[in-house]
């Protein structure tokens, strides 16, 4: 059932969007050197790597001038690409993903190789189910580059302080996923999206990032 929603969400998705995305790929590829997609490998289901699609946010030889991470105003990052990453339209050819079966609209989302094996065992449960487009820690780290903006090494706050609770959260998100439970979390990015932009912190209690209590508390640091 999910994969069948997956697939007919993405290909009507991506055929709704496709004047959208062609502006897009214009203004990405207008105002700055390099190609329109920028394809980084991530781990998925099974610990089978992919290549996963974002519109290009950031100059051209971006690896070449720093780390993994970005934070704050990172210079890397192009004008267009802001707004990009601000309004999440740089996800949106995640859809491409869902549709090759690499990913699902809804599910961790998938972190960088050796990331992962720093928390294999977790992942060895997190990574049962395809990972996402959007989850719980998106919502709850929306602001993330801010978060790691304010942190004297982005780096090792990152590492200690926000990859353990995204691996909380997909540990939670892998023993309780459901379709209602997919279906919250959808509606709960589209609000987060939609509102008006607010800082975020490490408190978990961002408004709006609650599912149905019949679920579960998903920030019940109890599991």
């Amino acid at each position: 059932m999910k994969r069948s929603v997956d697939l007919l969400v993405s290909a009507l998705g991506l055929l709704v969007a496709s004047p959208l995305l062609l502006l897009l790929a214009a203004l990405v590829k207008g105002t700055s050197r390099g190609p329109v997609f920028f394809r980084q490998e991530r781990m998925g289901r099974g610990f089978r790597p992919f290549g996963i699609y974002k519109f290009r946010t950031m100059v051209e030889d971006a690896p070449r001038q720093g780390g993994p991470i970005t934070f704050g105003r990172d210079p890397r990052i192009t004008r267009v690409g802001r707004f990009l990453r601000a309004t999440k339209l740089d996800e949106v050819p995640q859809l491409l993903n869902v549709l090759k079966g690499e990913m699902s609209l809804v599910g961790p989302r998938p972190e960088i190789p050796r990331y992962v094996e720093l928390f294999r065992s977790d992942y060895e449960e997190i990574l049962r189910v395809r990972p996402g487009i959007t989850d719980l820690a998106s919502i709850k780290y929306r602001h993330e580059a801010e978060i790691l903006g304010r942190a004297a090494d982005p780096e090792r706050e990152y590492l200690t302080r926000v990859l353990p609770e995204k691996v909380r959260l997909g540990k939670q998100y892998a023993r309780q996923s459901s379709l209602g439970l997919d279906v919250c979390i959808l509606c709960k990015t589209l609000f987060s999206l939609l509102r008006t932009p607010a800082r975020a912190d490490f408190s978990g209690s961002e408004q709006g990032t609650r599912c149905n209590a019949s679920m579960g508390d998903p920030f019940d640091r109890r599991a």
